[in-house]
């Protein structure tokens, strides 16, 4: 299964998708709470998968994803999203995101939509 980055400013909300994912058999290796964060931890874990809250401190997921494609241009990158974010969400899969999944999440979606993305990284 696969590596995970959880990428959230707010704990509950990384703490909803480990809860999603684990029981999957996903290993989530790092959490960031911010974009900063989340591009020096995929550097450092070099996750299969990263989630990308869009709007965080510091950078935004959106400016994450970028950073992070940059130096690794297959990087998988699903970006979580607040209902009313429609445009935000085009801009960052404009930027690369593969996916996206809206909050609150539903597991199942959840679930459906990192395994189509990662079929599509094999």
């Amino acid at each position: 299964m696969a590596r995970v980055l959880i990428a959230d400013d707010a704990s509950f909300m990384r703490q909803m998708i480990r809860e999603i994912i684990e029981p999957e058999g996903h290993e989530v290796v790092g959490e960031a709470t911010n974009g900063i964060e989340a591009v020096d931890l995929f550097k450092e874990f070099a996750p299969d998968l990263v989630t990308m809250d869009i709007v965080m401190p510091k950078r935004s997921g959106i400016d994450a994803v970028k950073r992070i494609l940059a130096e690794h241009p297959t990087a998988c990158v699903v970006m979580c999203s607040a209902l009313g974010q429609e445009s935000l969400v085009m801009e960052a899969l404009q930027a690369g995101a593969r996916d996206f999944i809206v909050k609150p999440f539903k597991p199942d979606s959840v679930i459906a939509t990192l395994k189509k993305v990662l079929e599509k990284a094999e």
